[in-house]
């Protein structure tokens, strides 16, 4: 049983390691890798109240053989656990939404990334109504950022916010005011598309952002965290 219950500790704890980067690589779908991590996840919280168990069973003299097992078991199948209950929490804390934008009235379009995007289960459209009840109740801190500088400097300061943010920059006019990029997730290798919009503000330039996953319902907070990253930067 000390064997069997560290093998599944090992087990979980490599299922819920190789889930992200797996999928990041290409190695497996995305939905595999969340697969894995689930079942990662499972299986250590069954190893965990099972080396519990043992390592109370050390109470015992007579049963105090090779401690260190259940112990090690433990501490593994405890460390299986962790992320994904760690996700699990985050998520319980944010909409389950995966579309931000700066401007829930007239959200900035994509276009260079149009194509991409209508593949994508997560389509185009912005669906406003509930999504955007949802985004100014959790996000309320998400506005348009005005800047003293003219639209093409602006532009300059979004290109280079992007670039050291890691984005895949697509497209980027500065006549029109318009940028669009690619982030992609550390972990999984999500890919998240991002649309720039800039616009004459008196002497100065209006910011505004969307950021939107192609997969998935909830983005754990990843684009709003993303947009005010951004606009951070810029400020």
């Amino acid at each position: 049983m000390r064997v069997i219950t560290l093998f599944v500790a090992f087990a979980a704890l490599l299922a819920v390691i190789a889930a992200g980067p797996g999928s990041r690589l290409e190695w497996w779908p995305w939905q595999t890798g969340i697969w894995m991590m689930r079942i990662g996840a499972y299986a250590g919280i069954a190893a965990a109240v099972v080396a519990t168990l043992l390592v109370l069973m050390l109470l015992v003299p007579r049963w105090r053989v090779r401690p260190w097992v259940p112990i090690v078991a433990l501490c593994v199948a405890l460390a299986a656990v962790a992320p994904p209950m760690i996700l699990l929490s985050k998520g319980k804390q944010v909409p389950p939404i995966h579309d931000i934008t700066t401007d829930v009235a007239d959200p900035p379009a994509f276009e260079a990334l149009r194509e991409a995007r209508s593949k994508a289960p997560n389509g185009i459209a912005y669906a406003g109504g509930e999504v955007t009840r949802q985004q100014q109740q959790a996000y309320a801190d998400i506005k348009p950022l005005v800047l003293p500088q003219p639209p093409r400097e602006a532009m300059q300061r979004a290109l280079d916010a992007a670039r050291s943010m890691g984005w895949e920059v697509v497209a980027s006019d500065a006549a029109s005011g318009r940028l669009e990029a690619t982030a992609t997730t550390r972990w999984f290798g999500f890919k998240d598309d991002v649309v720039v919009r800039i616009r004459p503000e008196g002497a100065g330039s209006r910011v505004d952002v969307r950021s939107m996953s192609r997969v998935g319902r909830s983005d754990l907070g990843a684009n709003a965290a993303r947009v005010r990253e951004f606009l951070a930067k810029l400020a």
